[in-house]
């Protein structure tokens, strides 16, 4: 299992549903619990949680996991 995959499962543990979109490398918030995210963070097209690896053998990345939490609280 991935990281996403990993984060997607423990927020919907907590009752929260996370859906998500990429534009390669970026990985955007679509949705907190059917609640479209308007803000954008790292990107042009919405707000960013993760990059793809730009290379091969390296890790997904997530940006600032604070600031995560403080759009997901938000829209809870």
């Amino acid at each position: 299992m991935d990281k996403i995959e990993i984060f997607i499962n423990r927020m919907k543990k907590l009752g929260i549903d996370v859906q998500l979109f990429g534009n390669y490398p970026w990985i955007y918030i679509d949705s907190i619990n059917s609640k479209r995210v308007t803000e954008k963070f790292e990107g042009n097209h919405g707000f960013t949680i993760a990059f793809h690896p730009s290379q091969k053998g390296k890790e997904l990345m997530f940006t600032d996991i604070n600031e995560i939490f403080k759009l997901i609280r938000k829209y809870k």
